[in-house]
This record gives structure tokens, C-alpha cells and sequence, in this order.
């Protein structure tokens, strides 16, 4: 079968980058946008160049110049957009209704998978303020994609293991606590975690597969389907030291929100979903989703006690 070719938006961030690289490592034809945006930001400009130097294709284009936007998408079957939507970085995600525009008049594009990659939004109507910006704007590029009739895919990605696993969920830091540990209650809802590249090994599986069309994929591997205590056991396991646990409860958790920034309240607002409310595992997937690891039981994907030995 041909490989369709492949077109990151967003191709030197964090997801992006390992987004390009499994595009590449599974035969892809692989262009990334390259916006003049990038200015003088010779880091940015570095990994376009060694991503060229790997065989990817740079394609110049610009949200401030949409034809140059539906030139690029032309020129590929598939379009898979990383643009940040973590607002203690950068949050662009409406960014992505002109992406849709250009997709939508280029009219050859066989799959859009917009910038999603955490808990899927349309299971998050409910979302406490001021977090549920996330999910209502990606709600709303998803609301212009199915309008527009463009084919997608949807990534529900869980928690990426370097804010979450790393740390042992702490907020506060992307290291492990050395004395102390926070326990979200009593530590025991379950969330998913995943090691980044296997999230876009997925990732890029999907883009070819009939199964995933007009679907949400989601990132479930069983054996890192995990509460946050059997994390810390991991880590005491590992390090052979025993953490000291204080549990917050779930008023005292989102009472700590008042006085803190914007970022900061939607990050707690964030966590609340998923280690109170369990918002990553307490339904079933249904008819309009699939579950990664049973489409491709091929991927050899990392279990978490792995994952955090590198911090040890």
C-alpha cells in the first residue's frame, strides 16, 4: 500500500517533533510547516533543518496568509496539526478553524487529525472553569471539521508521562519529590499514562487505517491504566525510598485554585478531572471509538516502571 504523505503542523514542538520522527520511521512522506512566524528562533530553525537532513520536506506557510495555508495542504493527503493547547506554554488551538478553511478549499485532504492529544473534549461539558476553555475550543475546531465534511481522526492521548509520571503528578514540579508526596484523595482513581513516542507511533498508525476514520482513537495500553499510589509504589520500588503520602481532598484541592494565575487554575482545574473525577477511565468505549493497543498490538509500547527509571 502507498503511504499517504503527511503534513505536521506544528512539527517542532513538543509532540510535534516526535510526530515527524514517527512519520519518518514509518515510511511516510513527511513535509512539515515551516512559518516565517519562527522569526529568529534558531532552536526551532535548527530541528526544521535536521528533519530536512532526515528526509522530511519543508513547506512554507503562514496563519496570516491563508492561500499560502491551502498550498501546503495541497500538496499532501494527510494533514496532523500539534499546535500547543496548554496554557502555561502557549494555547493556539482556534488557530487551527483557518487550518480547517484551508483544508476545506483545498479539497484533496483524506484525514485531518486536529491538535488534541489529552482527554477527549466531548466527554467535558461538566469541566469546572477556568479549565474548560481547553475543551470548548477544541470542541469548536471539531464542530468546523464535521461541518466542513472533513475526514478526521481524533487522538485521545491521556497523560503525557513527562508531566505526569516523571514527577509522580505532582503539580508543582517535573521531577520526583525527594521526602513528600501529594495523593489526590486516597491516590486510587485510575488514569492512563504513556510514554510520548508511543502516543505518536499510534498516532501516525491511524492516519492509513479504515478502522479510524471519522473515530476517536483511544490511548489505553492495560498495563499503564494506573492510579497515582501505584505510581508512587513504582517509584519507591525504584528508588528504594519511601515517600511520606499527605492526601488532599477533593475541597481542599480545588480551594487551593484562589489567589493562583490563570495557568495555574487551569492546571488544577485539569487534574481535578482526572484524579478525582477519573475522567480518563470511567466510561466505555463506544461505537464512535477504538482503543489504540487493539489495533496494533504490534507496538511494543513503554510500561511505566520503564519510563521512570530514567529518573533514578
Amino acid at each position: 500500500m502507498v503511504k499517504s504523505k503527511v503534513l505536521v503542523v506544528g512539527g517542532t514542538g513538543y509532540i510535534g517533533r516526535r510526530l515527524v520522527r514517527a512519520s519518518l520511521d514509518q515510511g511516510h512522506p513527511t513535509y512539515i510547516l515551516q512559518r516565517p512566524e519562527i522569526g529568529l528562533d534558531i532552536d526551532k530553525l535548527q530541528t526544521l533543518l535536521s528533519f530536512k537532513r532526515s528526509g522530511a520536506h519543508l513547506i512554507e506557510g503562514s496563519f496570516s496568509d491563508p492561500r499560502t495555508l491551502v498550498d501546503a495542504v495541497r500538496q499532501v493527503d494527510v494533514v496532523i496539526c500539534a499546535m500547543s493547547g496548554v496554557h502555561f506554554r502557549s494555547h493556539n488551538i482556534l488557530m487551527q478553524l483557518k487550518l480547517v478553511e484551508a483544508i476545506k478549499e483545498a479539497g484533496n485532504v483524506k484525514r485531518f487529525l486536529p491538535s488534541e492529544f489529552g482527554t477527549d473534549p466531548s466527554r467535558m461539558g461538566h469541566a469546572i472553569e477556568p479549565g474548560r476553555v481547553s475543551f470548548d475550543d477544541k470542541m469548536e475546531v471539531r464542530k468546523a471539521i464535521e461541518e466542513a465534511k472533513i475526514p478526521f481522526t481524533y487522538i485521545s492521548a491521556n497523560c503525557f508521562g513527562a508531566y505526569f509520571v516523571g514527577n509522580l503528578s505532582q503539580l508543582s514540579s517535573l521531577t520526583p519529590p525527594k521526602d513528600t508526596v501529594h495523593l489526590y484523595g486516597d491516590g486510587n482513581v485510575k488514569a492512563v499514562f504513556l510514554d510520548e513516542d508511543d502516543i505518536t507511533t499510534y498516532t501516525i498508525k491511524t492516519i492509513d487505517d479504515p478502522r479510524t476514520l471519522n473515530k476517536t482513537v483511544y490511548l489505553r495500553p492495560p498495563e499503564n491504566i494506573l492510579s497515582q499510589r501505584q505510581l508512587v509504589e513504582m517509584w519507591e520500588k525504584l528508588s528504594g525510598r519511601t515517600l511520606e503520602k499527605i492526601s488532599i481532598s477533593a475541597e481542599d484541592f480545588l480551594a487551593s485554585m484562589k489567589g493562583q494565575g490563570y495557568a495555574e487554575q487551569v492546571g488544577v482545574g485539569h487534574f481535578y478531572h482526572i484524579f478525582y473525577e477519573g475522567c480518563l477511565t470511567n466510561f466505555e468505549i463506544g461505537e464512535d471509538g477504538e482503543e489504540a493497543s487493539q489495533l496494533y498490538p504490534e507496538v511494543q509500547y513503554t510500561r511505566m516502571d520503564e519510563y521512570l527509571k530514567i529518573y533514578a
